[in-house]
């Protein structure tokens, strides 16, 4: 294996009360929150079964690598790594090593092609069957070893281990686990997507969607704040669709906010707003088209809900829009903005945006940098578009040259500092709600944080005490100066907006003056 120094990305805390002698599992993760999310419920399934978290890959007897498909770069990073860890498992044979997540799922016999000594591979509606599975491996060994030829027929790779089925429905009961989220609780309230983004992987590799009961999502809710939370994200492919696939109420049971009286993520933000202890709910990700009256006035009416919504428009331009088949025109994008800023005036919006796509000409590039300024986005993520096998887009032709996605990928970015820059100044001046999330990495003495509308804060701790004791709280704090990136200010009693200064909700109005070369 590599360098101590190079094993400390793959380092996580084990926890106090494992048992020194209880074989030892080490899981890496690559990818969303959603993968994070689904290496916990791993880890606890483990735990139920008396395995103990390693620190490093060194103590571990099992090495599971929780993947991520949605880019080519983030599939080659786990082969790098299964390829450092080829020296491990020479050092000791008796390792189980284990790829599970979207990279496992998408291309299942590509893993045990280019990593031979991997062990296992587990499709992403089939982990919580991890401890099962490592068992297997372990039993395949054996009979191996003794001669045996009994091995299950629909496995012909020895002592491998390989479970891709997608017809489980996922257990994610977390209540019995030890909890090791800290401050901030994920809660994915559904799994899958019923989309067909042409670039989009995702479909494929979780399947369609399966919405969870709200009834099951407030209790894990308050389990985790029980157990130290006090901010919980709401995660989902496209969480504003939760509901979508529940059954319509019977005649005379309660109708609720959701299409034809189904549950929405409205109904369960009411339900969640009422969770003491709980200071803060953040979203994650939204699509445009299941952005509704009901979203927007159960955000307005819980204080608890972050006035920031991950938005992704992906790009401005109406044929490549529907060349992505994202289901919205700009001008519906418009509406929905309009909708939510009518509704809940302060709140802010964050996008992905995909440069290069097949057939973007100059003039679609350029809508893209004006919608951008025109929306008046306070977060943005920009990828040059990556052809990934088996979705829609990788059969067109990919004839955007790759210097010209570059080019176009800088100039977006330019374009989002600048507009991220505009968007934070007009909370200068203002009294914000900021939940403390750390210490400040950048500046000794300082604390950071994210304000009421999801932006990084950082400010000075109080002169004596303690800052520490300030995580995990929310502090009023005077916003003072802008970056691209966030706020800076000081802690300051709530008191009255600066005289002149300007409503957030009413900056859609100027954003045009921003125009393509702002």
């Amino acid at each position: 294996m590599g360098s101590a120094m190079t094993l400390t990305r793959f380092q996580s805390a084990a926890l106090a009360g494992d048992p020194p002698t209880a074989p030892r599992v080490h899981l890496v993760t690559f990818g969303c929150q959603m993968n994070k999310y689904d290496s916990l419920l791993a880890e606890g399934r483990f735990r139920e079964r008396g395995y103990a978290v390693a620190p490093t890959i060194e103590e571990a007897d099992v090495v599971l690598f929780n993947t991520c498909s949605v880019r080519e770069h983030a599939e080659e990073r786990t082969y790098s790594w299964l390829g450092e860890l080829k020296r491990e498992k020479t050092r000791r044979p008796e390792l189980i090593i284990g790829v599970m997540g979207c990279l496992a799922q998408r291309a299942e016999d590509e893993v045990f092609k280019r990593a031979g000594h991997v062990d296992l591979v587990v499709g992403t509606r089939r982990f919580q069957h991890l401890p099962q599975l490592v068992e297997e491996v372990r039993q395949r060994r054996a009979a191996l070893a003794q001669g045996g030829t009994g091995l299950a027929p629909w496995n012909s790779k020895g002592a491998r281990v390989l479970d891709v089925e997608m017809d489980d429905a996922v257990a994610v009961d977390r209540s019995r686990e030890v909890y090791t989220g800290g401050l901030e609780g994920f809660l994915a309230v559904m799994r899958g997507c019923d989309l067909n983004c042409t670039y989009c992987i995702v479909p494929k590799t979780r399947g369609r969607v399966q919405s969870r009961p709200i009834s099951d999502l407030v209790a894990e809710a308050r389990w985790m704040v029980s157990q130290g939370a006090r901010v919980v994200t709401l995660l989902g492919q496209t969480v504003n669709s939760y509901g979508e696939d529940l059954p319509v109420p019977s005649a005379g049971e309660p109708r609720l906010r959701g299409r034809q009286g189904r549950p929405s993520l409205a109904d369960l933000l009411y339900e969640l707003q009422g969770i003491e202890g709980l200071l803060r709910i953040r979203l994650i990700t939204l699509h445009p088209a299941y952005v509704t009256r009901a979203l927007a006035e159960a955000i307005r009416d819980n204080p608890k809900v972050e006035r920031f919504l991950p938005l992704p428009a992906q790009a401005g331009s109406d044929p490549v829009l529907r060349a992505m088949k994202r289901g919205y025109t700009t001008e519906l994008y418009r509406q929905r903005v309009a909708l939510l800023r009518e509704v809940v005036p302060d709140i802010e919006l964050g996008s992905d945006w995909i440069v290069g796509f097949p057939g973007e000409s100059d003039p679609d590039f350029e809508r893209s940098l004006e919608f951008m300024a025109e929306i008046g986005f306070a977060q943005n993520y920009i990828f040059k578009y990556d052809p990934r096998p088996e979705t829609a887009a990788h059969a067109l032709p990919d004839d955007v040259p790759l210097e010209s996605k570059k080019q176009r990928n800088q100039a977006l970015l330019a374009k989002a500092h600048r507009v991220q820059l505009w968007r934070h100044q007009q909370h200068l001046g203002r009294h914000l709600e900021v939940f403390v999330e750390g210490l400040s990495e950048r500046h000794p003495g300082w604390l950071q944080g994210r304000s009421q509308h999801g932006l990084p804060v950082a400010f000075a701790a109080p002169p004596g005490g303690d800052p520490a004791g300030l995580i995990g709280t929310l502090q009023g704090i005077a916003a003072e100066e802008a970056t691209p990136f966030g706020l800076s200010g000081s802690i300051r009693p709530a008191g009255p907006q600066a005289p002149g200064a300007e409503s957030p909700g009413s900056l859609a109005q100027q954003a045009a003056s921003l125009g393509p070369s702002a």
